[in-house]
């Protein structure tokens, strides 16, 4: 195996433990079966493009990432805009953290959002616009300049206000898994 090999199988696993993601649920992601990645990442595989691309896409990083040298030198994160359901999402963070940081631009929608619950924490402050959080039976006005901080048992969900809202957002690693899938 070379060093490239290792490093990628290395970088593969990190990154699925970093986001708390069984080899289930990467294979549910990925369209691959739990046992090619497990093989893979134990390197009882090769590494093809045909595994490398939906592993790098289901770990929400790009292959380059993966093949890129082992230099810690660029510590700049370049986020890129990725757009889904009304909600714009640049990953302020490394995918490889404990917290993950996202800037999020929310539309307006006429459906009310969908409460969840999960184990964590979440934290959001309101660059512009207005959020409305609903926590539970309450409903909460964040204004901009004003964060929002809650424990994630309680039912939540939370959508722009009266027009476009932007937010920056921080989750540590059981709200990340949850607000991924959002």
């Amino acid at each position: 195996m070379t060093e490239i090999e290792q490093t990628v199988r290395t970088r593969l696993r990190g990154l699925r433990r970093a986001q708390s993601l069984s080899l289930d649920d990467l294979a549910e992601r990925s369209h691959l079966s739990p046992s090619t990645i497990s093989r893979i990442e134990t390197g009882r595989r090769a590494i093809s493009l045909d595994v490398l691309l939906p592993l790098a896409r289901a770990l929400r990083t790009d292959v380059e990432t993966l093949l890129a040298e082992d230099v810690d030198e660029d510590v700049v994160i370049r986020p890129t805009p990725t757009e889904e359901d009304g909600r714009t999402t640049w990953m302020l963070t490394k995918a490889t953290g404990a917290t993950t940081a996202m800037k999020v631009r929310l539309e307006p929608s006429a459906r009310a959002p969908e409460q969840r619950v999960h184990p964590g924490h979440d934290w959001f402050f309101v660059l512009e616009g207005r959020v409305e959080l609903h926590l539970g039976e309450r409903v909460v006005l964040v204004e901009a300049g004003e964060a929002a901080e809650f424990e994630t048992m309680t039912p939540h969900a939370f959508g722009a206000a009266g027009g476009p809202a932007e937010v920056i957002m921080i989750f540590d690693r059981d709200g990340h898994r949850v607000h991924r899938d959002d």
